[in-house]
């Protein structure tokens, strides 16, 4: 579904990515395991069109590497910032509504958004009970399941999701992980930045190291599960 390759992004003179190349298949959940700083959030920018790069950028098929963020998004690939971003004045539910349009009121997909409001208040219980509620008034748990309920309204191909545990509790981010399995399982990619590197390599088929803005490893989840350089580094154990 998605192919990157050789991919290298610049802030002014400084050079954030250096020739990164990956996959995410039609069926899977990829990890994208690194520190802070070590490009996970450049990556995603670039392939959803926020960055300029050089390299190449393949989503179904199709070649999307100059394409602006819009027309990308256009193309239901969808990403799901760092920090969540909802718009904090309007109500759960407009929050929703908002994403099912790309600009100018044009919806991404055709259909009945009642019948699309309905799918994420299936998948997110607790969004339907505080339908009415201004976004902001929300606990961060909820705002991240917002977050990513308004992404799925415009039925993404490939959903990208950005650090989706950051400042949860853990009982919150075990629920959130399990939606995502779910959405996965019904039929989504999905594109995972995480530094719980642990959780991340227990729900995501393969998984990639990124370091400074270069891949440094990549491979079967399991398998870098017991990597002793992953164990090490990432999961706070010798192996």
């Amino acid at each position: 579904m998605l192919k990157v390759n050789n991919l290298v992004a610049n802030y002014g003179r400084i050079e954030a990515l250096h020739g990164v190349s990956l996959e995410v298949g039609s069926n899977e959940i990829v990890a994208l395991i690194g520190s802070n700083g070590a490009g996970k959030t450049t990556l995603l920018n670039s392939i959803s069109g926020h960055v300029s790069v050089n390299g190449k950028v393949e989503f179904d098929g199709e070649e999307i590497t100059k394409l602006k963020a819009h027309n990308i998004s256009r193309k239901r690939l969808l990403q799901v910032p760092e920090g969540r971003h909802v718009f904090p004045g309007l109500s759960v539910e407009q929050n929703l509504l908002v994403g099912t349009v790309i600009d100018s009121g044009i919806r991404i997909v055709s259909g009945n958004y009642k019948e699309d409001l309905e799918m994420i208040y299936h998948t997110f219980p607790r969004l339907k009970e505080r339908r009415k509620q201004l976004a902001w008034s929300l606990s961060g748990g909820e705002q991240q399941m917002l977050a990513i309920g308004r992404a799925l309204m415009g039925h993404p191909k490939l959903l990208m999701l950005d650090e989706p545990s950051m400042g949860l509790a853990p009982i919150i981010i075990s629920e959130l992980f399990e939606k995502i399995v779910e959405i996965n399982k019904s039929g989504t990619p999905v594109l995972l930045v995480e530094q719980n590197a642990s959780l991340a390599l227990c729900v995501s088929n393969r998984a990639y190291i990124i370091e400074r803005g270069k891949l440094t490893l990549s491979g079967d989840s399991k398998e870098l599960m017991k990597d002793p350089r992953v164990c090490e580094a990432y999961l706070g154990k010798a192996k």
